[in-house]
């Protein structure tokens, strides 16, 4: 599948996607939305994939919106873009397969609400994170007022959401914003690092377990505990469980086949 706006490259079961625009810092136009749609879904159509790094060429993960866009919008066309924007996003959120953000610069606007949107987020040393909205006379779009307070707590969302300020890496790890930091050149590297460490475990037990953290949320705890339930039953009848235990008991790594 030919893009125009990203790159999309396998390698050793790990998808990854690149948004390339960098003359404009992967500013997201509607393009490049609709584009990062197509990746996730043929990321998470493809049995050669099982799961997927987001990162961002250049010196910018996702610099934001593309705001000569935003500038001619209607309170309809407003309304619209954002729910189209939040659908492709979702689609990452909600990926069976794990979704890592490799934040390799700016993520500000959109692209904080990007990377929110994925499973796990590894930050570079100069990495920026930051929902600026507000300093242009709208709010966030994409997930942000929704996501940032699921993050990172309601006080501190509403700060970053009501100053606009941007905040680097050590400030985001503080938070609870990423999850880890390292150095630039290590980025890819510590992502794809992540990402085998998780893959090594049984892949239906991670789409599970993304479900029920997924779903989850949304729940009350009684309603999120019939849930987990009801996964941890279904995962009993699969043969990775049974894999997986006779392995333990038999002191061998699993051999997982996803059934």
């Amino acid at each position: 599948m030919a893009y125009e706006f990203l790159t999309f490259d396998v390698a050793d079961r790990i998808a990854t996607i690149t948004v390339n625009r960098p003359d404009k810092l992967n500013a997201l136009n509607d393009a490049t939305i609709l584009e990062l749609g197509r990746a996730i879904d043929e990321a998470r159509s493809r049995d050669d994939v099982a799961g997927v790094i987001l990162t961002g060429a250049g010196r910018a993960f996702v610099a934001g919106a593309d705001i000569s866009q935003l500038a001619s919008q209607t309170p309809v066309s407003a309304r619209e873009r954002a729910r189209r924007g939040q659908a492709i996003f979702r689609r990452f959120e909600s990926s069976p397969k794990p979704t890592v953000a490799a934040v390799n610069g700016f993520a500000l606007g959109g692209g904080c609400e990007l990377a929110m949107a994925c499973h796990v987020r590894i930050a570079s040393e100069q990495a920026k994170f930051g929902q600026p909205e507000t300093k242009l006379g709208t709010v966030p779009g994409y997930g942000g007022t929704q996501r940032l307070p699921r993050l990172v707590g309601k006080g501190r969302a509403l700060q970053l959401l009501l100053t606009g300020e941007m905040i680097d890496a050590a400030e985001a790890y503080r938070i609870g914003l990423v999850n880890r930091i390292v150095p630039a050149g290590e980025l890819l590297g510590a992502a794809r690092t992540m990402l085998a460490q998780i893959l090594a475990n049984g892949p239906l037990a991670l789409a599970l377990c993304i479900e029920a953290v997924d779903r989850g949320l949304e729940m009350s705890l009684d309603e999120g505990l019939t849930l987990e339930a009801s996964n941890f039953g279904l995962s009993a009848a699969t043969q990775d469980m049974a894999e997986g235990t006779r392995a333990f008991l038999e002191k061998r790594p699993p051999a997982f086949a996803g059934k």
